[in-house]
């Protein structure tokens, strides 16, 4: 009893291929989308936003929500679920999770030459050259970034990922299927004692990697036979004590024996450990032609930890909405181009459970009443004390809190 996965790059013939091992193997198809719903379900995540996670964009506030890094938390416990079933087949982004420790996997990359492959975009998608280049190209970042996060490595159909790479431009989708299936029948790849060990193991470090993940931690983890590592991958000031309080965290997880944690390569890189903070919002988005007193607000802001960007007209705001869901928006009335009014209602027309904080220093009684009318959670006046913002920032994420229970 097997399990088979498939990475593939985009117009490469995956869908087909696929259909044809299902229908001669009677394997049991899981996609992407079955592993996002199973993380959703686990973490109370959208899948939205654990979808993003395959992205090559990662969020300008990923650094203070660890919300990539949450998602993948979830996303390998959903897996470490799935390895106890047989006879299936992962397609996708997710089929990179599963270690390479757990031989009962046959692990099929279908790629083909980038002429190929922009000759089918084209063909299917009716585009034009430089429109299929583009979309390939994005395609292909994104999978880059992805077997980068996971493997560390930026080739994402490097060989040592894989058991078959198969060149689908040099290979009909017969030779491709039969060669598949032939594979699958091999003795190396069937269920061992060994292997089942390795998923266990495997599913014992996706239950640390949540429990830590809830407590706003993100280390990574590794487990064998009860012994759970944690591997620390950026600075801390106080290592002892963050080693403590991981330990303590680790040791409350049914099947840990004992804990210990190291120092990983990216430790002496410039980065700085940071526990995710519930109780502060840390997708913060200001929005305020001032530059030198919104970047002034916006490192004031991180210093409470709270994570922020910037935007220093209404039109960027609206774009990174679109692109990075902030949780609460600090936003200024009187800008050149789209206004602050105008602003708040597009935001409330499209992504209501954005709090807006209204922050000027032109503003009116009149327009106080408009943005309080049109949804707007506070309204103050510039020079704001720091204190009083933070509090109304802290009450914005308590809102959240509640609407998302």
């Amino acid at each position: 009893m097997s399990i088979l996965t498939f990475f593939s790059g985009s117009y490469c013939g995956k869908a087909s291929i696929i259909s044809d091992v299902i229908d001669q193997s009677g394997f049991k198809l899981l996609s992407d989308n079955d592993l996002v719903a199973s993380a959703a379900r686990l973490s109370g995540m959208s899948e939205n936003k654990i979808a993003r996670s395959f992205l090559e964009k990662t969020s300008v506030f990923n650094k203070f929500t660890h919300e990539k890094e949450r998602s993948i938390a979830y996303l390998r416990l959903a897996m470490a679920e799935l390895m106890s079933q047989d006879n299936c087949v992962i397609d996708g982004f997710t089929s990179l999770l599963i270690p390479a420790s757990i031989s009962h996997v046959l692990r099929i990359c279908l790629i083909a030459d980038k002429t190929f492959r922009i000759e089918q975009a084209m063909q299917a998608q009716n585009l034009s050259e430089k429109d299929a280049v583009n979309l390939i190209s994005k395609d292909d970042e994104s999978c880059s970034a992805w077997s980068n996060t996971l493997h560390k490595i930026a080739d994402p159909w490097d060989a040592s990922l894989y058991d078959i790479l198969l060149p689908t431009d040099k290979m009909t989708k017969d030779e491709a299927v039969s060669l598949i299936l032939e594979n699958l029948k091999n003795e190396v790849i069937q269920s061992t004692k060994a292997s089942r060990k390795a998923a266990d193991d495997f599913a014992l470090a996706a239950r640390v990697g949540v429990a830590l993940s809830k407590e706003g931690h993100n280390v990574e983890v590794s487990a064998r036979d009860g012994l759970v590592t944690l591997t620390i991958n950026t600075k801390v000031l106080l290592l002892g004590k963050l080693e403590e309080e991981l330990k303590n965290i680790a040791q409350q997880v049914e099947g840990v024996s004992s804990v210990e944690t190291r120092i990983g390569k990216g430790f002496y890189q410039a980065d700085i450990y940071r526990r995710f903070d519930f109780e502060v919002p840390s997708k913060v988005l200001l929005v305020d032609d001032e530059r030198e007193f919104v970047q002034t607000l916006s490192e004031r802001l991180q210093m409470r930890e709270m994570g922020s960007a910037i935007a220093y007209d209404g039109e960027s705001a609206l774009n990174l909405v679109k692109e990075d869901e902030p949780d609460v928006m600090i936003l200024d009335l009187k800008m050149p181009g789209i206004d602050g009014i105008e602003v708040l209602k597009k935001v409330k027309a499209t992504r209501p459970e954005i709090e807006v904080i209204i922050l000027t220093g032109h503003g009116s009684e009149a327009d106080r009443e408009v943005c309080m009318q049109l949804g707007a959670f506070a309204y103050l006046q510039k020079p704001v004390d720091i204190e009083e913002l933070s509090l109304n920032l802290k009450a914005a994420n308590e809102k959240i809190k509640q609407k998302q229970k």
